[in-house]
């Protein structure tokens, strides 16, 4: 878990998403050490061993967070990608295999929460099949906006 909490922490640096001096920082790099929800990583060969390339994060009902309004929701958190590999397929990869997570433990729609400048993270969860959700966006701090988006697994 440590290695995925500077994942994330690096990640959100390198896309300018995570201030220096932001208090979510603490929280960021501790989700899932809990032990409340599923923390994937992908992984790739790097010489003689596998590197963690990327991690994302499955939270279901009641444990998620305000988005999810029911038990046959769960929510995507923490998408994140070691710079050095973004554009190579692993936040993709990463998506499609919390999707299949989710659908394996019986969710029935699945949300996230993004940051309105996190473009490219949109345009993957769109590619997947997410679509906007705007009655549900939301503010966890003053002068922050998260867009939420959702995809029905039927």
């Amino acid at each position: 878990m440590p290695e995925v909490g500077e994942i994330r922490i690096t990640a959100y640096n390198a896309g300018g998403f995570l201030d220096a001096d932001s208090g979510y920082a603490p929280h960021l790099r501790a989700l899932g050490s809990d032990g409340l929800g599923h923390v994937l990583v992908g992984v790739r060969p790097d010489g003689e061993i596998e590197r963690i390339v990327g991690t994302v994060m499955l939270q279901a009902w009641p444990d998620a967070g305000p988005v999810v309004t029911g038990p046959d929701e769960a929510e995507i958190r923490a998408l994140s990608v070691r710079p050095d590999a973004q554009g190579s397929g692993a936040g993709w990869q990463l998506v499609l295999a919390v999707i299949e997570r989710a659908r394996h433990a019986g969710v029935r729609h699945l949300v996230l929460c993004t940051e309105p400048e996190m473009r490219t993270a949109h345009r993957l969860y769109e590619r997947a099949g997410f679509g906007r959700l705007p009655e549900r966006d939301w503010s966890p701090a003053p002068g922050v906006t998260l867009l939420v988006y959702g995809l029905k697994l039927g």
